[in-house]
């Protein structure tokens, strides 16, 4: 059992380690530590089950050491020695999981018998475990830290039998994190699955396995005749079994090879990456890291050619339309091998900030603004990769389409609210009045009164604001060169867009956009 002494007062610290006979007491003492600090550095390492620390330090208290002792070491106790004795220092100490306060006046037996109940305190809790509950905390801490002590490794490989764990040799070991699916969409039914797949794994593979949230974690031996990929291929054909007795569909993600327990974090962590992948890997039923460490990112922003097709399709508000651009999308960015999950959500979200900003600018121009942006979806990273991304920007366009057909069709004269997102849609472009009112079937005289009556400006006034509008947007989001943004806005005339743009903003472009 470690203990360890924290007090910044050399006299306290020297003084506890030397007038108690903790050696004798059973007790491994490590060398007292000057400070919080100090002891939150040596704390990962040296795993000290016991912390006797001063309350008042220099830096960092002892109250701050005690939480981070709690989060770093959840198995550890820690005691408060301190010369101060107010209820309040008391209140502290429990909310941070403090498991005695004691005053430095205490005399030794005092002490003793206080370390010694955390010392009960923290056997007791390996004892009140399951043995399944000790093994799956020692797997755990095998692959996700913090590193086992002696105590634990020795503990593991007792409880771990098939990953015949060494000490001080060679042992090696790969991570492979599943999934299954197929037995319906319910939460409890998922849970139940990778319950029995848990169970049959444990009886075919040569490792052990514990199931963490949604996944399964397996740990295989990978020495003697399962040392080359032959061990992989067993693996496979083990899910495939599970398959066949269960009726389900699994994916597994496998990690490197680590040479001993020391190097499993890291297979581990490689794992759940090459998990992500699974959407990448078509029929495959596993995937190795290996398999994807290369890869770069795909885009992760849509084109200007996309946007302007996209929104085409939402005005046309045919969903089908809009339904095979998605998957047509989907497929082209899936076909890129460079592409991985973070490329893929990027651009997912790319395309739907950049429909819901053309939704922004349309209602705007209506008059109306319903503040969409603001709670724009994004797709997460625990969102699964190809399913339930196209199924979200499907949903969200749909929607987006649906917004723009009822504010289209019900605020003020349909016809001129067409002609607004017609206008809109095409300020990179040669914009005359006959060409609009031709768009929306109409006298270009009477379109032209009606319009000026409907939005309080003339043609040429309306679709100026709507380009430098845009200009301005341009030159605040992107570092595209200003001849870029008049050509995008529908200005071929550098010098012209630039007289415009000061006429209208007080600034010429460039000092708009050091302004922003």
């Amino acid at each position: 059992m470690k203990l360890l002494i924290v007090d910044d007062e050399v006299i306290i610290r020297t003084g506890l380690s030397t007038v108690i006979k903790w050696e004798e007491l059973g007790y491994e003492l490590l060398r007292p530590a000057a400070s919080a600090e100090e002891a939150l550095e040596r704390m990962v390492l040296e795993r000290p089950d016991i912390i006797l620390t001063d309350i008042r330090m220099t830096g960092r208290d002892g109250l701050e050491l005690a939480g981070e002792a709690r989060r770093l070491l959840p198995d550890s106790e820690v005691l408060i020695l301190t010369g101060y004795d107010q209820f309040s220092y008391a209140q502290q100490a429990i909310r941070q999981g403090v498991s005695d306060y004691l005053l430095k006046t205490s005399r030794p037996d005092e002490i003793v018998r206080a370390v010694n109940g955390a010392k009960q305190r923290v056997l007791g809790r390996l004892h009140t475990l399951k043995p399944d509950q000790l093994r799956d905390s020692l797997l755990e801490k095998l692959v996700a830290g913090p590193e086992p002590d002696r105590r634990q490794l020795e503990q593991a490989e007792r409880l771990l039998p098939r990953l015949r764990l060494k000490l001080n040799a060679a042992s090696p070991l790969q991570a492979v994190a599943v999934t299954a699916s197929g037995w319906g969409g319910a939460a409890e039914d998922g849970k139940l699955l990778l319950f029995a797949v848990h169970n049959m794994m444990r009886e075919l593979v040569e490792g052990e396995a514990l199931i963490r949230d949604n996944t399964l974690l397996v740990v295989l031996r990978r020495d003697g005749l399962l040392a080359d990929e032959g061990g992989l291929k067993r693996f496979e054909s083990d899910m495939l079994r599970i398959e066949q007795r269960l009726k389900c569909k699994l994916f597994a993600g496998a990690g490197s090879i680590a040479s001993d327990w020391r190097g499993l974090p890291l297979s581990n962590k490689e794992a759940v990456i090459t998990l992500d992948f699974k959407e990448f890997a078509s029929e495959t039923r596993l995937l190795c890291y290996a398999d994807v460490m290369e890869r770069k990112g795909g885009r992760t922003v849509c084109t200007i050619e996309e946007e302007q097709l996209l929104t085409s399709l939402l005005k046309e508000g045919n969903p089908s339309s809009l339904q095979r651009w998605v998957e047509m999308t989907m497929v082209a960015l899936l076909a890129d091998p460079d592409v991985t999950p973070q490329s893929m959500r990027a651009f997912v979200n790319s395309v739907l900030i950049s429909a819901h900003r053309w939704i922004e600018r349309v209602t705007a121009s209506f008059g109306e603004s319903n503040g969409m942006h603001a709670g724009l979806p994004q797709i997460s990273d625990q969102d699964v990769i190809r399913d339930d991304q196209r199924a979200q920007l499907l949903a969200t366009l749909n929607h987006l389409m649906h917004v723009y057909a009822e504010a289209v069709g019900n605020a003020g004269i349909p016809y001129i609210n067409r002609s607004i997102a017609y206008i809109h849609d095409h300020l990179d472009k040669e914009l005359t009045l006959q060409q609009v009112a031709r768009n929306v079937h109409l006298n270009p005289n009477h379109f032209s009164e009606v319009f000026k009556r409907e939005t309080g400006h003339t043609y040429i006034e309306f679709v100026t604001i709507a380009r430098i509008e845009r200009a301005k947007a341009l030159l605040s989001d992107s570092p595209i060169k200003v001849s870029d943004v008049a050509s995008r806005v529908g200005y071929a005339d550098m010098k012209y867009f630039s007289q415009l743009f000061k006429r209208y903003t007080g600034f010429t472009p460039s000092e708009y956009r050091a302004r922003s």
